[in-house]
């Protein structure tokens, strides 16, 4: 009996000390926000294969991401081992679609021998954005790997600094979303500035387009381009609705609506209605911002693209990059029939779409970008073989900063205080850490990219064409990617002189690898 006198208060002051831990420590959102049963989800992290190989599911099974999809991501944005041992858990021989990467024996480009050589790789875009329409500040994007729109108001101030914070650290590119561009978008990282139907950010006291805000915006903002977002692969079509009891202060003035009221996202653009008055618009804002101008949308009906276009062809407008959502959804919420069955996958999408542009020799004149789970890195090499020059990453980039895949995204009850609005979760989220983090992972994806690129041998994955990707067809057969998506053998590629001027940059600043000096012999 006195034994358990004594045993009950020390457990309770254990607890104590435990839960004081939690609360204090920053490394972890969960802890923090839940002390000590936060510890329960760690627990079970670490024996979830042994529990998933005898009676769950297995490391290749889970959806959006798999465990080992998501071990690769948390791994990487921490600097830890992120290598795989034991060969593949992916049932390959007998996936059709499964892509298979074709290296070279012998290329012109030597990949360096060090495991851990490129770290801190420089991996600029092969083409200058605005560069082929002239614009006033076109530029090239320092990083082919960047982050994708995610608004604040669905993510947490605390997520949106994060991410910014991460962009400067790894010197890459961070889209502000629908939402507008806030406070936590200023933390030094470059910008792109969307444009959505709402206009947040850039409209007068009616919800009209204002373009003197706009030009106000940007003027005192690292707003690099702008992007005009027709629709997303989450909800296609589809408008949104913010509650009035999540439309805060901070949000409020963020997109210039009245605090405390429903926030609606019409499902159109009331500034244009055809493609002829969107080229339009897209070249007033060229020219009154003189930044370059872009289109975001998921694919559909490829008859919008072909009268895209064609005007582009046939006239002298024109955008300046093209960004593909992929109908796979991504951090927006919507109906399960829009999630699941609205809008093309993104590599059927993108093909389509690319191969229009192409037909009208336009492919070498714009800037694609790619988004839908392309944050890793053997779709995002699919995606550069078919054409992309850049990979948007989204969900990705929330789970380097602590996204735990809840899937409590639309609910605002997120528990690691990324997608939500409540301060008492998002207090969890530590900024000056997980920009680290996101930092770590968007480099460490970057290097990956170089890796399988010099293997390839070219030494930038913007160079990888279709000819070094196969698709599996069952256990005996397979297709080159340019006959899977009726590519020619000149698609997917930059110009000759972007080309020439891309493996330029990547040779002067770093110098081919290899092993040893040959020897005597080899020399003869």
């Amino acid at each position: 009996m006195t034994w358990a006198r004594r045993a009950v208060p020390l457990a309770a002051a254990a607890l104590a000390a435990l839960a004081a831990r939690d609360l204090t420590q920053r490394d972890h959102a969960l802890r923090r926000n839940f002390p000590v049963l936060g510890r329960a989800r760690y627990l079970l992290e670490s024996i979830g294969p042994e529990l998933r190989q005898y009676i769950v599911a297995a490391n290749d099974e889970e959806r959006p991401f798999t465990r080992d999809q998501r071990r690769w991501v948390y791994a990487s944005a921490k600097q830890e081992n992120n290598y795989f041992g034991f060969g593949t858990d992916n049932d390959i021989e007998y996936s059709a679609g499964y892509p298979i990467i074709k290296h070279r024996t012998f290329g012109r480009a030597v990949p360096p021998s060090a495991p851990t050589a490129g770290q801190e790789v420089r991996l600029p875009c092969a083409k200058v954005l605005g560069g082929a329409r002239g614009r006033a500040r076109a530029f090239r994007p320092e990083s082919v790997v960047n982050i994708s729109g995610m608004s604040f108001g669905s993510l947490s101030g605390r997520a949106v600094e994060a991410l910014n914070r991460g962009a400067a650290l790894a010197g890459c590119l961070q889209n502000t979303g629908e939402g507008g561009l806030s406070p936590y978008h200023r933390n030094g990282g470059d910008l792109v500035f969307q444009l959505g139907t709402a206009y947040f950010g850039c409209r007068d006291e009616r919800g009209r387009f204002s373009l003197a805000r706009l030009k106000e915006l940007v003027a005192g903002a690292p707003v690099r381009a702008l992007e005009i977002k027709l629709s997303q692969g989450a909800k296609p079509s589809l408008g949104g609705l913010l509650p009035g009891a999540k439309v805060s202060a901070e949000i409020a003035a963020t997109r210039g609506i009245p605090r405390g009221r429903d926030c609606v996202s019409p499902s159109r653009h009331a500034e244009f209605d055809d493609c002829d008055s969107l080229l339009d618009f897209v070249e007033l804002l060229a020219a009154e911002t003189r930044l370059p101008v872009g289109i975001k949308s998921a694919v559909g009906d490829l008859g919008f693209w072909s009268e895209l276009a064609d005007l582009m062809r046939d006239t002298d407008r024109g955008v300046d990059f093209v960004t593909i959502d992929g109908g796979e959804g991504g951090t927006g919420a919507a109906p399960l029939i829009f999630t699941d069955s609205v809008s093309f996958p993104f590599q059927q999408g993108f093909a389509r779409v690319y191969r229009t542009f192409a037909e009208r020799d336009l492919h070498e004149r714009v800037v694609f970008a790619g988004g839908g789970k392309l944050g890793l890195p053997d779709n995002a090499i699919v995606a550069f073989a078919l054409g992309c020059d850049l990979v948007n990453v989204g969900r990705e980039a929330m789970l380097a900063i602590g996204c735990i895949q809840a899937q409590k995204c639309h609910t605002d009850t997120c528990p690691t205080g990324v997608a939500t609005q409540r301060a008492w979760l998002a207090r969890g989220l530590d900024p000056a850490l997980k920009s680290v983090r996101a930092a770590n992972y968007l480099k460490t994806l970057r290097r990956d990219l170089v890796k399988v690129a010099e293997a390839c041998g070219v030494e930038h994955p913007g160079l990888i064409d279709t000819s070094a990707v196969e698709i599996l067809q069952g256990r005996t057969g397979s297709a080159p990617l340019r006959d899977v998506y009726g590519y020619r053998p000149e698609w997917g590629l930059p110009s000759p002189a972007d080309r020439a001027e891309i493996v330029r940059l990547m040779t002067a600043e770093a110098p081919q690898g290899g092993s040893a000096p040959p020897s005597p012999t080899a020399q003869r």
